[in-house]
């Protein structure tokens, strides 16, 4: 079986746009996760987010050309009960400004035992694995 990851938005925004200060890095990432036969597991959720992020940022036709390359990749659909934690865990970090995006994601690699792939300190916060 191989090795997977739960991508946050902030990794697939990052590796789309030339301009972003990560740009760099997220391909290099995506180089070594190819190299290291990682698969990248994206939930709706993130899908749904990274897409408004793409569209709303660089436009129709490269949100269009994104969505295109992600239909063969590894989706997941959070559980309802995988949203009623993340509600949960979001209370529990009421100080914090995590997003719902987040605290899903977090649940949902808890639940399926995966590290994150993200740029976003909250998932140190929420005590979650990050591949770094």
């Amino acid at each position: 079986m191989r090795k997977a990851l739960l991508a946050d938005a902030g990794p697939l925004y990052a590796a789309v746009d030339p301009s972003d200060k990560r740009h760099s890095q997220a391909l290099r990432e995506l180089q070594e996760l190819a190299r290291r036969r990682c698969e990248v597991v994206v939930s709706f959720p993130t899908l749904a987010e990274a897409y408004s992020l793409i569209l709303r940022k660089l436009g129709q036709s490269i949100a269009s050309r994104w969505l295109n390359e992600m239909v063969d990749a590894v989706l997941i659909n959070p559980t309802p009960e995988d949203y009623r934690q993340a509600i949960v865990k979001l209370t529990a970090f009421a100080g914090q400004s995590i997003t719902l995006f987040d605290a899903t994601v977090a649940v949902l690699a808890l639940r399926i035992g995966v590290q994150v792939w993200t740029y976003d300190h909250h998932f140190d916060v929420m005590r979650v694995p990050v591949w770094r």
